[in-house]
């Protein structure tokens, strides 16, 4: 699985083989593709694709669609339009920000009709996103690295939101993590950058108020970061009511709004 595109013949992948593949391994993908090898960087491998056309377009061609773990049928058509937000422009996300996938263009409408003033960022979710929280510790996990983007004219709506007493909802643990890096330094500010934040209980929130996101999986730093910013008592009570009344969890499942606990 592609992870992230480096240039037009390079990327970051994830491989699985028989065997580890050793620098120099020339590999053959979809009994089509032929690529080398160049080395590994953590869990990925950094390979080049040979030939002279781009990896975008070879992707195109033959790549397939890399659903969650969690969902165990093959990707097909309906899951192509289906795991896909209306906010998506830009290539390179491994995976879908799924709070957004409640969204659609008539909800946006009424959003604005209601003088909602709506902020985008653009968000490279990588697989890490699905990596349950392995170590004893907390703070011996090894957090995911995510490419962001937070356009000037998102920073001056927050402002202006902020400067006449409005409330800033984020859609997504993804998009929240992004803000909260660009904010890392203080201030909100425009640009793109890595981040590694793993947010946890004490964290102290810059940016946001609200925040809107799916149910997420046991163990995951995700639930984590939601506790933080919901506060424990109160999202281990809306898992318990969540599991007790069956809710969907995951990507396709339900969502829920999460005020942030006043501390």
């Amino acid at each position: 699985m592609v992870e992230r595109v480096l240039n037009e013949h390079e990327v970051l992948a994830q491989v699985r083989a028989s065997k580890t593949p050793k620098t120099g391994s020339r590999l053959r993908l979809a009994d089509v593709i032929a690529v080398t090898v160049l080395g590994r960087e953590g869990e990925f491998f950094h390979l080049r694709f040979e030939g002279d056309t781009p990896v975008a377009d070879l992707l195109e061609r033959h790549g397939k669609l890399p659903l969650p773990p969690y969902i165990n049928h093959a990707a097909g058509d309906e899951d192509e339009e289906r795991y896909q937000t209306v906010f998506a422009r830009e290539q390179g996300a491994v995976a879908a920000p799924t709070a957004g996938l409640h969204f659609d263009e008539a909800m946006l409408q009424t959003l604005r009709d209601k003088d909602v003033n709506l902020g985008y960022v653009t968000l490279h979710v990588g697989a890490g996103t699905f990596q349950p929280v392995r170590a004893e510790k907390i703070e011996d996990h090894v957090m995911h690295s995510e490419r962001y983007t937070v356009p000037q004219t998102t920073v001056d709506a927050i402002a202006k939101a902020q400067a006449n007493g409005g409330r800033v909802v984020c859609v997504g643990t993804t998009s929240l993590r992004a803000l909260e890096s660009a904010a890392a330094g203080g201030a909100l500010q425009a640009g793109s950058g890595e981040t590694d934040i793993f947010i946890t209980p004490g964290y102290r929130f810059r940016v946001v108020d609200v925040l809107l996101t799916n149910f997420h999986l046991p163990r995951s730093t995700l639930l984590m970061l939601v506790c933080a910013f919901g506060g424990l008592e109160q999202m281990f009570a809306a898992y318990r009511h969540a599991v007790a009344q069956e809710y969907r969890f995951f990507s396709y499942g339900d969502a829920m709004l999460i005020e942030r606990e006043q501390k």
